[in-house]
């Protein structure tokens, strides 16, 4: 299995070759083992830090096949200067959210679209920067001069500061954890955005909701990214089956004329499932489906690696990771 594995691997360095062009600033997935022929490993590239996801579940029992995949990407990736290992099924907390196998230090800034990220990829499970939301931040960054902008589950906040980047004249961004803020508050000050425009609060969203409910306060945009399921005592999500609840708490924070992104991670929802649910929120007349918001290729695999095929169809979107923005319009403008 070795060599096939270390096959599939120069297969799909090959077609990301456009993509590795020396910058030691860039990010990108290197391998999505689960439709890309693999589905025990996944691998991204943040500057010259690799991180190896070990999804199998008994890598103490199957030999270090990571160490040989570590070599031969190294020898490929000769810049490589340190390598990550998370094992997603340890039960030791600190190798699921990573182990430095090779190098002194991890990258702790990538740049994107012109903008400076602050990183720290061993914060958790995953590495903290959803490379998948690659063009919703571009969009982010075209759309919000002039804007004010409600990040909800925004974790490490970089869907924010990609709005700060695009002159969003206010950005406030929410989540649980302050841990994870703190790299918010770390990607605008690198960027040097005013901390006037940026505001970062540890809350529940439901506390969020019901706290600009009450004061009145409305937003050109509000994105909704939360986790897969999630329950507090404020309130429960649930992404395959009660999606629409979360998109619906939003929906009155949103100015006249504004725009809610609405991202969804379920792997077994169905992409037409996901988008009837849009539809049928559409149905009164105050939404409607403006665009649907691609994963890039690196992420969801090129048509020349492409091997496996996902749990269920996620047509019309490109990748389980189903990004839509919805036009918003408000019964009473008066707020708007």
């Amino acid at each position: 299995m070795a060599d096939e594995l270390l096959g599939l691997l120069d297969r799909v360095l090959d077609a990301r070759a456009g993509l590795l062009t020396g910058d030691h600033f860039s990010a990108l997935r290197l391998f999505n083992g689960f439709l890309e022929g693999y589905p025990d490993l996944s691998v991204e590239l943040f500057g010259r830090t690799l991180v190896l996801y070990d999804y199998r579940d008994h890598p103490e029992k199957s030999g270090d096949q990571l160490a040989e995949v570590r070599t031969h990407l190294t020898a490929r990736l000769p810049w490589v200067k340190a390598v990550i290992v998370k094992t997603r099924s340890a039960a030791d907390q600190t190798a699921r959210r990573g182990v430095l196998v090779q190098g002194d230090e991890p990258d702790r800034m990538i740049v994107e679209n012109g903008v400076r990220y602050a990183l720290d990829l061993m914060l958790n499970q995953d590495a903290g920067f959803y490379l998948d939301a690659c063009d919703l931040r571009a969009w982010l960054k075209e759309m919000s001069n002039g804007k004010s902008l409600l990040n909800t589950f925004a974790y490490t906040g970089s869907l924010g500061v990609a709005a700060l980047a695009g002159g969003a004249v206010r950005v406030v961004q929410t989540d649980r954890n302050n841990r994870f803020l703190e790299l918010a508050r770390q990607s605008a000050a690198l960027n040097g955005f005013p901390k006037e425009r940026h505001e970062v609060r540890t809350e529940d969203f439901f506390s969020t909701v019901a706290r600009f409910k009450r004061s009145g306060e409305v937003f050109d945009c509000v994105i909704v990214d939360p986790p897969f399921f999630s329950a507090t005592s404020r309130g429960r999500v649930d992404l395959e089956r009660e999606s629409r609840r979360v998109i619906n708490k939003v929906r009155p924070l949103i100015k006249d004329g504004g725009r809610l992104v609405a991202i969804n991670n379920a792997l077994f929802l169905s992409g037409a499932d996901y988008y009837r649910q849009l539809q049928e929120l559409c149905g009164d007349g105050y939404l409607s489906i403006e665009t649907l918001i691609p994963v890039p290729e690196d992420c969801a695999g090129y048509p020349a690696t492409r091997v496996g095929e996902p749990p269920v169809d996620p047509a019309p979107f490109n990748h389980s990771t189903k990004i839509a923005v919805l036009k918003v319009k408000r019964k009473s403008t008066s707020a708007a």
